[in-house]
């Protein structure tokens, strides 16, 4: 299945957040929406998400797919253990004692099987993000969107959870949406990125870097070329390499 939003706009008020925005999302591989904090980045996850109705444009796939959401934060419920987080998004599609088996995998496939009891002010930040991420990972959807999930996180900590999602994610196939301000996070997940302007959100660039995953790393020299490149492209210089300054091809959709 293609995914695609074409024509986005959406506006607060008098105050426009996304202006005309069109992208296509490449099937079973991740895309990074790399934007400046405040730019709409969150809008249009929700609009992809289906928790907003109120915009102008076209999508594709998304209603049929259905989307995983992990949020900026945790939102884990205090009230309840970290199994119990998991299997509470499980229970209009699962019986008991199946919602208690998918998310005992799911914290097994996070390394929290041992952890499954525990409340989530028990847990650390890292800890919590994984629960966050197995909560996601056992939702039974074809997209997974991610709203800047590993910002919180110091660089080491925030790297393991980084490449736990990668690896589970490849282990699905799903299609997976991310959303950063940080140029490094979006070259260490994108297989392509999309850089939008500052509010109201347009396009203005887009790359695939072709990359693979050992050289993305941040001491990487090949992953610091990409990183000028959209460096670039963000503070308005052009670049020799068409790759980064060509629009996505997008086709319409009916």
């Amino acid at each position: 299945m293609a995914y695609a939003l074409a024509g986005l706009s959406k506006s607060y008020g008098s105050m426009p957040v996304v202006d005309d925005l069109s992208l296509e999302f490449h099937t079973g591989s991740v895309t990074a929406i790399l934007g400046p904090s405040g730019c709409g980045k969150t809008s249009i996850l929700n609009i992809l998400a289906g928790l907003d109705p109120d915009f102008s444009g076209s999508l594709r796939g998304f209603g049929k797919a259905g989307a995983a959401y992990v949020f900026q934060e945790d939102r884990l419920m205090p009230w309840m253990s970290a199994a119990a987080n998991v299997e509470f998004v499980l229970r209009p599609f699962m019986e008991k004692e199946q919602r208690a088996a998918a998310a005992q995998t799911a914290l097994e496939a996070v390394g929290l099987a041992g952890s499954a009891s525990y409340l989530p002010d028990q847990l650390s930040g890292g800890m919590r993000r994984r629960v966050a991420l197995a909560r996601a990972l056992a939702f039974p959807s074809k997209v997974l969107l991610l709203d800047e999930p590993f910002s919180a996180l110091d660089l080491k900590t925030r790297i393991s959870v980084m490449d736990l999602f990668l690896d589970l994610r490849q282990r699905d196939g799903r299609t997976a949406i991310v959303v950063t301000h940080d140029v490094r996070e979006a070259i260490y997940l994108g297989d392509s990125i999309a850089v939008l302007s500052e509010r109201p959100a347009r396009l203005i660039g887009y790359t695939e870097p072709g990359l693979q995953r050992s050289a993305r790393g941040f001491a990487s020299p090949a992953a610091a070329t990409v990183e000028v490149k959209l460096y670039e492209t963000i503070l308005g210089f052009r670049t020799s390499d068409p790759a980064v300054n060509a629009e996505p091809q997008v086709d319409p959709i009916p």
